[in-house]
């Protein structure tokens, strides 16, 4: 049942980012094979200009084995994952880099950097994580928030995430895109709480969340299918035709993601909002055409806050 073809990068998101200047990168624990080989591809690509932040000597070897001069210049040593991800949450907070790429460190030490107050990364917002999902040949895509930051996100969170996803939506063309509260069920019943809260925040978000639409409970065939949804008697814009799925817990927005990726073959690009800087954020065992989207989605974004500034 696994889906062994190899993955593609989705051709849309390299085109819309070939225009664009490359994003000031830090690549957090470059020294393994997979973050450098993914780094260098994404710079091959014109979406980055890496400062490499880890083992020196681990750092060099990789590259020498690659035949990638990367310049010592751009190499800034750091003993451990912890000191990687400060530095680099750090230059981000000064603006000597526009976006992270985490590399062989472990997620909670590449977050913790990045939450620290003193680093000056975080914006009043709550960090969130998207996966934008492409299959093989295909220009639709699919979100899914939140599947790899916040385990249990109350309903704030939620909706912040929903926020975040919309605004991401925006910047790649998509003005009114249709928001899925994931449940269980279709119908609000006391012993499935994810059900009562996604009326809750389907109702909040009416004066909280702008620039898109946002429905539910919706169990995941009513989310993404019109027929399901048609069967079912659910009469709503968002009803079959979900854009992003706003999924109650970070189990299942991980079990979806993954089941996409080796079932289906889908490329997977994750980033996290909600910093001044996009974040990519990939599982370690994601491939490289995932890490040179999540770049590409970095990219994007970048430049679309420095743009909206310059204005």
């Amino acid at each position: 049942m696994l889906k062994t073809d190899s993955y593609q990068c989705p051709k849309f998101l390299l085109k819309q980012a070939e225009t664009l200047t490359p994003t000031p990168t830090a690549i957090v624990g470059a020294h393994g094979a997979l973050p450098m080989k993914s780094a260098k591809l994404a710079q091959e690509q014109q979406l980055i200009t890496p400062i490499f932040i880890g083992n020196r000597i681990e750092i060099l070897k990789i590259a020498d084995g690659l035949n990638w001069d990367i310049g010592v210049e751009r190499i800034i040593h750091a003993e451990t994952d912890k000191d990687s991800a400060d530095v680099a949450a750090v230059l981000a907070g000064k603006g000597e880099v526009a976006a992270l790429m985490k590399g062989q460190v472990h997620t909670d030490e590449f977050m913790h950097g990045i939450l620290k107050k003193e680093a000056g990364l975080r914006t009043g917002r709550r960090l969130t994580h998207i996966f934008h999902m492409t299959l093989p040949e295909h220009n639709n895509s699919l979100m899914i928030t939140d599947g790899a930051v916040n385990v249990a996100p109350s309903i704030d969170t939620r909706l912040q995430a929903a926020q975040h996803a919309i605004e991401l939506s925006h910047i790649l063309g998509n003005n009114n895109p249709k928001v899925a509260v994931l449940s269980g069920t279709e119908s609000p019943i006391k012993s499935m709480p994810s059900s009562i809260e996604a009326v809750e925040i389907t109702k909040r978000a009416v004066n909280e969340i702008s620039g898109g639409q946002v429905f539910g409970p919706l169990a995941f065939d009513n989310a993404i299918s019109t027929k399901a949804a048609n069967l079912k008697k659910i009469n709503h814009p968002v009803a079959g035709n979900a854009d992003i799925l706003l999924v109650p817990n970070i189990e299942t927005g991980n079990a979806l993601f993954k089941m996409m990726v080796y079932f289906m073959g889908a490329c997977a690009a994750g980033i996290v909002l909600g910093a001044k800087v996009p974040i990519t954020l990939t599982s370690r065992a994601d491939p490289p055409e995932a890490r040179v989207a999540s770049a590409a989605l970095a990219n994007i974004v970048a430049q679309a806050g420095k743009s909206s500034k310059e204005k």
